[in-house]
């Protein structure tokens, strides 16, 4: 029995194969800065985010689509493998998804961090392959395909052809970004400091690119810089455009150079089917629709985008067995670690 692990900045999730997904939790760790001793991980560290005690943090500790502190990694990933996982003769063989311009510092970290369950192999795919397998898309055809994988950590667009990827390019700046930008904007806005969970919520709640028709308002809870006394204010989607635009627009630019790097045929095939938005930032409100208007281009959301990553690196399980060939020409989906 082999598993998929996504591995996000913001969320950690797990594809048993025959079973599905069976964990969907926070890539958060709560620990004691002092022994090292984990308390929580997952969503129930996640609640303990900025209510920690003196000697206690909760932290994500992925950044950007890698990781950014190994060893509380490992601990997280072994953590909750062990809710779900329970091989107790047959390592597993498991299947994660990084970004398109890892490194190879930052592979053999994933690898390693994956590898702390034990494990007899590890196979690593790019978020694009994986969320363009996880659409039902059939990547292995001579067909040129845009998919723009947008979380947390990373922004992952590129051009699929045959099994490979044709261009790509990865903006280290997304959803946990944005989050600080609104913690910024806010503080300065309105002298009010408020915490990244808070941030979140306003950006779930009336986050945008483009501010849309209908009127809606976020009350936003948290510490005047001034007094030092509790305070909130009402925030709407004219805020959150200004306090989101530079990340956006990076985004978009980046969707634009890929096109323009991408060979004339494979745009024609582009032009015809559009681009495709996963993964949880994806429907931030307005961001397909500004993407269509610069492009000039479709831009199709997918009705399951949190889940595209996860869905298709579970899909590429299937595809183990011929990694290390090459039939037809086509390039092999998956990296042997």
């Amino acid at each position: 029995m082999d598993i998929a692990i996504d591995l996000g900045s913001d969320r950690t999730r797990v594809f048993i194969e025959n079973k599905g997904k069976v964990l969907d939790e926070a890539s958060v760790v709560t620990y004691d800065i002092d022994t090292g001793e984990i308390y929580a991980v997952g969503d129930e560290a996640y609640a303990m985010k900025g209510k920690t005690p003196v000697g206690v943090k909760a932290v994500h500790p992925l950044d950007g689509g890698v990781i950014a502190n190994p060893e509380l990694v490992e601990e997280m990933v072994t953590i909750l493998l062990r809710e779900v996982c329970n091989f107790k003769i047959v390592m597993p063989r498991v299947i994660t998804a990084v970004p398109c311009d890892v490194t190879e510092v930052e592979k053999r970290a994933v690898v390693n961090a994956v590898s702390s369950f034990g494990v007899r192999k590890v196979y690593l795919i790019e978020s694009p392959k994986a969320a363009a397998l996880g659409c039902g898309l059939d990547i292995k055809s001579p067909h040129g395909t845009l998919i723009a994988d947008i979380g947390s950590g990373t922004a992952d667009i590129a051009v699929l052809s045959m099994g490979g990827i044709a261009v790509s390019k990865t903006v280290r700046h997304a959803g946990s970004a944005m989050d600080e930008e609104i913690v910024r904007y806010i503080r300065k806005k309105y002298n009010l400091i408020i915490g990244p969970n808070t941030a979140e919520s306003c950006k779930l709640a009336v986050g945008c690119v483009k501010v849309p028709l209908e009127a809606k308002t976020f009350r936003v809870k948290g510490r005047d810089a001034v007094s030092g006394m509790p305070k909130f204010v009402e925030v709407g989607y004219p805020e959150m455009k200004e306090a989101l635009e530079e990340i956006s627009s990076e985004i978009i630019g980046a969707i634009r150079d890929v096109l323009e790097q991408t060979p004339p045929e494979l745009i024609g095939d582009i032009h015809s089917e559009g681009i495709i938005l996963t993964g949880g930032l994806a429907k931030l409100t307005g961001l397909a629709r500004i993407i269509s208007e610069q492009t000039k281009l479709k831009v199709r959301v997918h009705k399951n985008a949190s889940n595209c990553v996860i869905s298709g690196c579970g899909k590429a399980i299937g595809y183990i067995g011929e990694t290390n060939k090459n039939p037809d020409g086509f390039s092999p989906l998956l990296n042997v670690c």
